[in-house]
Parts: structure tokens; C-alpha cells; sequence
């Protein structure tokens, strides 16, 4: 693949369109237009557009780990979170300005509530196993069928 192949898949992945992405690439737009789905479809630059879209994917997706890192740091009221707060200065009018607080009762609990389903915690229902033998009984006597 060359130069400006590569740059067309780069382009690609912005915004999915193919023939924007061969325009910004640095064909024209008469290629662009008659041949861009044909170079999506090329195998070389379908599996370069495939592995770059994964590590996309990789980067910006959280994975159990994090989540579950993240859910503790609220649930300890460790975590932190910026809100905006509007302020009256007098006279009818007000200031906005940003503050830093930590997670409320509310939070904390609803992160508690998700590790304690994650982990099993709270079940509704009772599972009680045990080794149950199976008996059978003859009722029939052998005179009675005389």
C-alpha cells in the first residue's frame, strides 16, 4: 500500500465516506467518485481500515477491569466529578463557576448496587443442591398375583 493509500484510509475512518475520504486524500473528485467504494473493497486497505478500527475500539472501550476499578473509586467516594454551580452576586444577576465534588449518597449507592449484582450478592432466589438418592420401592407382593 502506498502513501496516499494509507492517507485515503485514515480519511476513511473519520467519517466513513469513501469518496470525501479519496478527496482529502488527494485524488480528484472524477476517481473519487467512479472508484473510492472500490478501494474500500481492496483487500489490503479492507484489512488495514479492519485492524485500525480495532485498535480504535480497543483504545476508547473500557474494559471489565475498569469498570470495576471505576465502580470502587465511587462507591469509597473516591472518585471525583466537575459540576457547574450558578451563584447570585446580588442585584438579580448571577455567576457561574465550576466546582469539584465527590459522589453523593445517591451515586455511591447505585455504584455499590452494581458490584454487589456483579459479584452475586443480592439473589432473590435460594439454590440449595445436595445429593438426593433415588429409592424404589416394590409394593407389588408375589402372592398377589396367584
Amino acid at each position: 500500500m502506498n502513501a496516499r493509500q494509507r492517507r485515503f484510509c485514515d480519511e476513511y475512518l473519520i467519517d466513513c465516506n469513501a469518496t470525501k475520504a479519496a478527496i482529502r486524500a488527494g485524488y480528484s473528485a472524477r476517481f473519487a467518485r467512479g472508484n473510492a467504494h472500490k478501494m474500500v473493497a481492496n483487500s489490503g486497505m479492507k484489512t488495514y481500515i479492519e485492524q485500525q478500527l480495532e485498535a480504535i475500539h480497543n483504545e476508547k472501550t473500557a474494559d471489565a477491569k475498569e469498570i470495576m476499578e471505576y465502580l470502587t473509586s465511587v462507591m469509597r467516594g473516591e472518585a471525583q466529578a466537575t459540576v457547574v454551580v450558578v451563584e447570585g452576586t446580588g442585584d438579580g444577576c448571577s455567576e457561574a463557576r465550576e466546582m469539584v465534588k465527590s459522589p453523593d449518597e445517591r451515586e455511591r449507592l447505585k455504584a455499590a448496587e452494581l458490584l454487589g449484582k456483579r459479584f452475586g450478592l443480592f439473589k432473590d432466589t435460594v439454590s440449595i443442591t445436595a445429593p438426593i438418592p433415588v429409592v424404589i420401592h416394590d409394593d407389588l407382593d408375589e402372592d398377589d398375583d396367584e
